[in-house]
């Protein structure tokens, strides 16, 4: 796939306006509040996973409305002092897959928590084990449709949720330096952390590659792929429903998040990426911070010739080798995108 959505030039300086709802901050003030009425931890249990070098639990913590969320906690085995945490999300459809799947966070010294996807797991990896009991109003079968037309009964609107008390939860556990604390995804996940990012003031870094859910209605207007083709099959079909939906979907918006965040960032993105359009992520980029008055340390990696793998293992070294200046004590070296 040639590249498709803005130049380079033009996304490098591409800051669009944002179509936010007046009472965007309120809902989240009260989503979350709500949300922090149930204790956070629900069971810590220790797995045998095969692994002689890594110690893994299986966590329960109270997400959404109090709903039961799994996750994989893992630390690097025989160490027992706090160490800095990275909190990662899963992509679409996936869920958080078996505890021996995703070990490079752990083997780079820090604790990893892996929160599972509610009502995900289904079409890619080796399956989750969180279900959705408030799935059931109207919108498409997939997640990214489902309770499209009110931002109350929207699938985001709990995952997000799950994604801000899944930080924490991690703060929560043992061994855990709460003070450093770091959100991380790709995709679905990027989206995740981004919110995260915008929603928990006290984050020690957020790093996101290909985010979803950044620049949402330009994006439906370039792809059709899932997931935002999801969310375009239902309005083909229900053709009043649009407007509705735009409103859900600007409650959930990545560039809203990115606005208010004040973590140091790291983004990365490629430019032929025909699944989250690299406009959105560039928009989140530009925008970044421009709320809190913090100026926060910033960064992006483009691909020029790469899909939606973005920079795959290259941009992950590049992840640990800023994460790991971000975290550690010491002076850091400004490199600002």
């Amino acid at each position: 796939m040639p590249a498709f959505d803005l130049a380079t030039r033009e996304l490098e300086r591409y800051r669009p306006e944002v179509q936010e709802p007046p009472d965007f901050d309120g809902f989240w003030r009260d989503t979350l509040k709500e949300a922090a009425q149930s204790d956070v931890l629900g069971s810590v249990r220790p797995v045998e996973s095969g692994l002689r070098l890594t110690q893994t639990w299986d966590v329960t913590f109270r997400g959404f409305a109090g709903d039961p969320v799994r996750a994989w906690y893992s630390r690097p085995a025989g160490v027992s002092e706090p160490l800095p945490a990275v909190v990662e999300y899963a992509g679409y459809g996936r869920g958080r897959g078996l505890p021996h799947e995703r070990l490079t966070w752990v083997n780079a010294g820090y604790a990893h928590l892996l929160m599972d996807n509610r009502g995900q797991g289904d079409q890619y990896g080796n399956g989750g084990a969180t279900p959705d009991p408030h799935a059931s109003a109207p919108g498409g079968p997939g997640p990214a449709a489902r309770g499209l037309l009110d931002p109350r009964d929207y699938h985001y609107r709990r995952l997000i949720t799950d994604a801000v008390r899944a930080v924490a939860a991690v703060r929560a556990l043992p061994g855990v330096d709460a003070s450093r604390v770091a959100a991380v995804g790709n995709s679905q996940g990027g989206g995740l952390a981004l919110a995260v990012a915008g929603l928990v003031p006290d984050l020690a870094a957020v790093l996101v590659t290909a985010p979803f859910l950044c620049g949402i209605r330009r994006a439906l207007d370039l792809t059709d792929a899932s997931p935002y083709g999801e969310i375009g099959a239902y309005l083909s079909v229900h053709r009043g429903a649009q407007e509705a939906a735009y409103r859900t979907l600007a409650y959930m918006e990545g560039v809203s998040f990115a606005r208010r965040a004040a973590a140091p960032a790291h983004f990365g993105i490629g430019l032929r990426d025909t699944v989250c359009p690299p406009s959105g992520a560039y928009a989140a980029f530009n925008r970044y911070g421009e709320l809190t008055g913090a100026d926060p340390r910033k960064e992006i990696h483009a691909y020029p010739y790469n899909g939606h793998e973005g920079g795959d293992a290259v941009q992950v070294r590049r992840q640990l080798d800023w994460l790991r200046e971000v975290l550690e004590p010491g002076p850091v070296s400004s490199q600002r995108g």
